[in-house]
């Protein structure tokens, strides 16, 4: 399995392969860049088909955290884990303990904190072994609140630059992945009286949605054959590909999913047919923010945390302004800014 010719290796400083034979753990650990700080990114658990498909997964998201971090203004690189296997079947505290092990093996360097399939529980497994875990509970706890909350105020940076103003009312929105920031995403989308139309793999989540804020349910595939004005990726990455942006009819890609875009030509093609892109890891840094807040001498302090979070709408907005006078898509002028930042500093 060839690694270092990947186009996502990318100069990557560090990747561990990790291995527990009692418990069963198989992860990936990959730290991107650690030039503004300590790699931070969460773990994530999936059941992948194959071992290359895991190290193409954890080397986009690690590098994307390096942005990610880089644009919020975190004092952070970029770093990013999975771990192997069935969430529904393999999850134990042996197996948690054993990751955290490595973790506490790798000095610092990299520390984790809760992705998809894993919960601040499990992050607290994690942490009787190594201190190198962040989102503990009693501090800055569940990140989904706060990446729901930018994701909420991405859309309407999003919809502001393209319309004008702010207003959600009648706004029809399709959101594509029911987890747990995308529940609060469509609680704050429902609230300003946006029409919300849902799919997930998961039918009790799409009950869950259509329950409490009215939602529409759709098929699985038929999420990108809407008519609607704003879609919402909140599942896992390169749902806009060759096949699906012809039948995207949103004028608005915002959402919480990491890796929205499977190839980077992706971003121009949205940008030639006058679709907003907000970037990934601009509009979904509300959790990592948040975790930052964590770190702080003083201690946890949510009112400041979620001050943060509101930045993203003006950080949005400005990516949005270059992107249009530069004529530029919206992800090459995010990458930019985070480049910016890297070289200069915080």
């Amino acid at each position: 399995m060839a690694v270092f010719n990947q186009v996502e290796f990318d100069n990557h400083e560090q990747v561990v392969f990790c291995a527990d034979e009692a418990s069963g753990l198989k992860a990936i650990i990959a730290v991107h860049n650690t030039k503004l700080g300590p790699a931070v990114g969460g773990c994530r658990m999936w059941d992948y088909a194959k071992d290359e498909d895991a190290v193409y997964d954890v080397l986009r998201l690690s590098k994307g955290m390096t942005y990610k971090n880089a644009v919020a203004r975190l004092p952070f690189g970029g770093g990013k884990s999975v771990i192997i296997g069935d969430a529904k079947t393999i999850k134990s505290d042996a197996l948690f303990k054993a990751f955290g092990r490595h973790l506490e093996r790798l000095g610092g360097s990299y520390y984790s904190a809760e992705d998809v399939n894993i919960t601040t529980g499990d992050v607290m497994v994690m942490n009787q072994e190594t201190n190198y875990v962040l989102g503990l509970e009693g501090k800055s706890g569940n990140p989904s609140p706060f990446t729901a909350l930018g994701t909420f105020l991405g859309i309407k940076a999003a919809y502001q630059h393209k319309h004008g103003h702010q207003d959600l009312s009648g706004v029809k929105v399709s959101v594509q992945g029911l987890g747990a920031v995308a529940y609060g995403l469509c609680k704050y989308l429902h609230e300003a009286g946006a029409e919300l139309f849902v799919t997930d793999i998961n039918l009790a989540s799409v009950d869950r949605v259509v329950t409490d804020f009215g939602a529409t349910a759709v098929g699985i595939d038929e999420i990108y054959d809407l008519d609607v004005d704003v879609y919402a990726p909140c599942a896992l990455g390169a749902t806009i590909n060759d096949e699906t942006i012809p039948r995207i009819k949103a004028s608005i890609i915002a959402g919480c999913a990491n890796n929205q875009l499977a190839e980077c030509r992706h971003g121009e093609i949205l940008r030639e047919k006058g679709v907003l892109y907000a970037p990934d890891y601009v509009i979904n840094a509300g959790g990592i923010i948040n975790v930052y807040y964590e770190t702080k001498p003083e201690g946890y302090n949510e009112a400041l945390s979620t001050k943060h979070v509101e930045g993203i709408f003006d950080t949005l907005a400005e990516i949005f302004s270059r992107s249009e006078s530069e004529q530029k898509s919206t992800h090459i002028i995010a990458d930019a800014l985070a480049q910016e930042i890297i070289s200069n500093g915080l």
